[in-house]
C-alpha cells in the first residue's frame, strides 16, 4: 500500500493546484534587484499572482491586459483587502531577456520575481503558463486560472469591489 502512494498518489498531490477558498501558500523569491520579495509582504490586499516568462507567447499577449487591470484597480478597496497588486512570478531563466520583457512590456508595478528552479510554480500546480491566483486579503485564494484571463480578469476583480 505504501508503494501505490509512493509511486501514484504522492506525484499528484504534490502536483495538486490550491483550489479556490484554500489558503494561499506563501513564499519568498528574488526580484530584479536581487532583494527578497514575499507574498506575505503584499497581506491585506487584493493580489493578482501571475506566472508567466518572456519566452511565453501566450504571457505577452495577456500582459496588455494585466497592464490595464492594475492600473484600473490599483487605488480601489475591496471587500477584504485594499489596493489591488500584481506579483509576477517569472519562470524566465535569463534574467536579461525577464528584465526586458518587464520594460517592453511596461509592467509598471514594484512586485516582480524569478522563480529560476520552478519552486513555486511546482507549489502552486501550475503546469502551464500564463496561470494566475487571486488572492484576498486575508491570504485566501478567491480565483485562479481561465477567470483570470482577458476580459474575465476585470469581471471577476469587480465581484471583490466595495
Amino acid at each position: 500500500m505504501r508503494l501505490l502512494f509512493a509511486l501514484f498518489i504522492f506525484p499528484l498531490v504534490a502536483l495538486s493546484q490550491p483550489k479556490n477558498g484554500q489558503r494561499s501558500i506563501d513564499f519568498t523569491l528574488l526580484d530584479p534587484d536581487g532583494k527578497e520579495v514575499s507574498l506575505s509582504d503584499y497581506e491585506g490586499k487584493m493580489v493578482l499572482l501571475d506566472f508567466w516568462a518572456s519566452w511565453c507567447g501566450p504571457c505577452r499577449h495577456e500582459n496588455p491586459n494585466v497592464v490595464e487591470a492594475y492600473e484600473k484597480y490599483r487605488k480601489e478597496k475591496f471587500e477584504n483587502g485594499k489596493k489591488f497588486v500584481v506579483l509576477s512570478v517569472s519562470l524566465d531563466r535569463d534574467k536579461d531577456k525577464w528584465k526586458q520583457a518587464i520594460e517592453t512590456d511596461q509592467l509598471d508595478w514594484d512586485s516582480h520575481c524569478i522563480d529560476e528552479g520552478n519552486e513555486v510554480s511546482k507549489l502552486y500546480g501550475v503546469r502551464s503558463i500564463p496561470y494566475s491566483f487571486l488572492i484576498n486579503g486575508d491570504g485566501d485564494i478567491v480565483a485562479q486560472g481561465n477567470e483570470l484571463r482577458g476580459l474575465n480578469l476585470h469581471i471577476t476583480i469587480e465581484k471583490y469591489l466595495r
